[in-house]
């Protein structure tokens, strides 16, 4: 059993209002330029990407998608 908090009413010491710097939330969500394609793809590899994907609680196009970012990354670094 998690142990209650008990407040007292007592002086906090000094106190500073800090003003709003968190952005709104609509700035919060990055949004990237998506192409929609068709693809097809083995049941074999998306049965993979299923599995790993339920394990990390993300969405499984995700992870094929910063899949193919990382390697499009690696190779545009290549002279």
């Amino acid at each position: 059993m998690k142990k209650k908090t008990g407040y007292r009413d007592e002086p906090l010491g000094k106190l500073e209002i800090v003003g709003d710097f968190l952005p709104p939330p609509e700035k919060l969500v990055l949004r990237d330029d998506g192409v929609k394609v068709t693809i097809s793809l083995s049941k074999h590899s998306v049965d993979f990407f299923k599995r790993h994907a339920a394990r990390s609680k993300v969405p499984y196009q995700k992870m094929i998608r910063s899949l193919l970012d990382g390697y499009v990354k690696h190779h545009e670094a290549e002279p």
